[in-house]
């Protein structure tokens, strides 16, 4: 399969690309698309066969289930069974953080496939905010189940570049709308009995969550209950170490390269990628993918990552570099998760 990138800068680039990723869905075909937080691979979530391309595109395992991005909110009732228990607190995070980047676990309807939700009784639901997956999603008119645009546990993809390098040859269109703006995927919540459970870290923090209610954070489960918890995940194929200073560790022979979270001058190693030149989280999470594919791509023997400061961004930012790290020594990916 050749696939072909289609830029979505101007309007009448937009137009040809809309045209060309709505008629490639309605075939059933999965698309890459950009959103505010990563480049999403997205099919059409109500077509069991669309679903299975997603996965198969991916060599995403069947268990991992899949988040649906919806028009507009009037379709929550038809994928959602809304609590009622907890119907007050689950509006409020709607009013406040929809469009955007956060995904809500919440009862599935029968109309949500099985492949979907891995076969679980609740399904992931948010709306984006990005104009091209909007205009997109828009005139296909039915939501779209959108992981993100890469080999399942790489590193997720901020621009359509990553995306060719992940999975060209695999899917026919990638629309191009540059990089994305948080570089993180989307905070994924459950509310229950009235409290906001936090199961994925990202653009939206703990503090902003807080605000609405009371909040508290679910580790890593056996089963995924929602994408993003498996033990190893975001991963380079380049083995990643984590340390508390860059400026004290002692790099080991080889090629070696740094990802710290302000610039640094200490020589020594091979490579070097600074998140943030003021130490600024966001600007750190917006930059995370992409300078650890960078380095990726550098052949190096070892890559050492500084642990940064966990409050607000900091958390997702660390979240995503212990799941990158955790990789090390659990290949094959299928027996990892053989107990599962």
């Amino acid at each position: 399969m050749k696939t072909q990138t289609l830029p979505a800068r101007t309007p009448e680039e937009l137009v040809v690309a809309t045209q060309a990723a709505v008629a490639h869905l309605r075939r059933g075909e999965p698309v890459a698309l950009p959103t505010e937080t990563v480049y999403g691979l997205a099919a059409d979530a109500l077509d069991v066969n669309a679903a299975v391309k997603i996965f198969e595109a991916k060599e995403r395992p069947r268990f991992d289930p899949l988040i649906v991005h919806l028009p507009d909110r009037g379709w929550l009732a038809r994928i959602v069974a809304m609590p009622s228990d907890d119907e007050r607190l689950i509006g409020d995070l709607l009013d406040r953080f929809w469009p955007g980047p956060l995904s809500l676990i919440l009862p599935r309807q029968d109309i949500v496939p099985d492949i979907v939700t891995a076969g679980l009784q609740t399904v992931a639901v948010r709306i984006s905010a990005h104009p091209i997956f909007k205009e997109i999603i828009e005139a296909f008119d039915k939501p779209l189940a959108a992981p993100s645009a890469n080999r399942f546990g790489r590193i997720s993809p901020t621009a359509a570049t990553h995306v060719a390098d992940e999975l060209q040859g695999r899917i026919p269109v990638i629309v191009d709308g540059g990089a994305t703006k948080y570089g993180l995927e989307s905070t994924i919540v459950a509310v229950r009995n009235e409290r906001i459970e936090i199961l994925r870290h990202g653009p939206i923090t703990a503090e902003q969550l807080g605000e609405l209610g009371s909040v508290r954070e679910v580790t890593s489960p056996r089963r995924p209950e929602a994408p993003g918890q498996l033990r190893s995940h975001y991963a380079p194929r380049t083995r990643l170490q984590l340390t508390t200073s860059l400026m004290s560790f002692q790099p080991p022979p080889g090629r070696i390269g740094a990802l710290s979270f302000e610039p640094m001058e200490k020589a020594g190693y091979a490579e070097t990628r600074a998140l943030s030149a003021a130490g600024n989280l966001r600007e750190a999470a917006a930059n995370l993918f992409r300078h650890l594919r960078a380095l990726d791509d550098a052949r190096l023997d070892l890559i050492v990552a500084e642990e940064i400061p966990e409050e607000g961004l900091g958390r997702a930012i660390m979240d995503r570099l212990r799941r990158a790290a955790a990789r090390q020594g659990l290949r094959p990916a299928a027996k990892e998760f053989e107990c599962c």
